[in-house]
């Protein structure tokens, strides 16, 4: 990891800043939280990030143990990239920052989001008290991926794949998942104008939708008083 910028510092939070500080490094984790990538797959989910620059972090996090490149068994014997099981337990610290950085005043409501980043999103912003009494799968269709949300016992958890044994299913774009989650989209609205489509044999969309309220947003400084 020569050329990096390094804190030199015995302090555990920094070593960590130095692992997974660099810009783009974090975003990585969090794209691969929810299992392993192709390159390919990484690029579209970190847009903002060059090859060369993905191709850097991903070395330097491989480098760290928290990264692992792998081939897939045939007949798909592709390369993925993966988190160690050290890297994933990065996991709680990534779903914490973004639902403490969904307090900003300043967070953009309005930009694009990511599928990843969406689906995190409803295990950083998951309320178990508002969820009791609720136990079902939920299904989500966001393009090309597929996502099984189960909720049982006032617990949540999410799993990339298949999507048969849903008990509803949502499919619509992310960003207008988005707004059904954290904007004011009814969803009567977005299927009439056919950016959503469900099948809710037992009227649970509803619900679900209300499960992940956002947090008060924090108090800017001149804002007191």
């Amino acid at each position: 990891m020569a050329g990096r910028r390094k804190y030199d510092d015995g302090c555990a939070v920094a070593h960590g800043l130095d692992l997974i500080g660099e810009r783009w490094a974090l975003l990585v984790v969090r794209e691969l939280l929810l299992g392993p990538k192709r390159f390919t797959d990484l690029r579209a989910g970190i847009p903002g990030a060059s090859a060369d620059m993905l191709t850097q972090r991903l070395r330097e996090l491989s480098e760290s143990g928290v990264v692992r490149r792998r081939r897939l068994a045939p007949p798909a014997g592709s390369w993925v990239y993966e988190l160690t099981a050290w890297g994933a337990e990065l996991e709680p610290i990534v779903t914490r920052l973004g639902r403490w950085s969904s307090r900003s005043p300043r967070l953009r409501r309005d930009a694009a989001i990511g599928v990843d980043s969406l689906v995190l999103s409803l295990k950083a912003l998951f309320d178990p008290e508002a969820a009791q009494g609720f136990d079902a799968v939920v299904a989500l269709r966001l393009g090309e991926d597929r996502f099984l949300v189960e909720i049982a016992g006032g617990r949540l958890g999410i799993a990339r794949g298949q999507t048969e044994r849903a008990d509803a299913t949502i499919a619509a774009d992310p960003d207008t998942l988005s707004a059904l989650l954290y904007g004011d989209l009814p969803v009567a609205d977005a299927v009439r104008a056919g950016h959503l489509v469900l099948d809710d044999p037992g009227g649970l969309v509803e619900r679900f939708l209300r499960l992940f309220p956002l947090p008060e947003p924090a108090a800017l400084p001149n804002d007191a008083g």
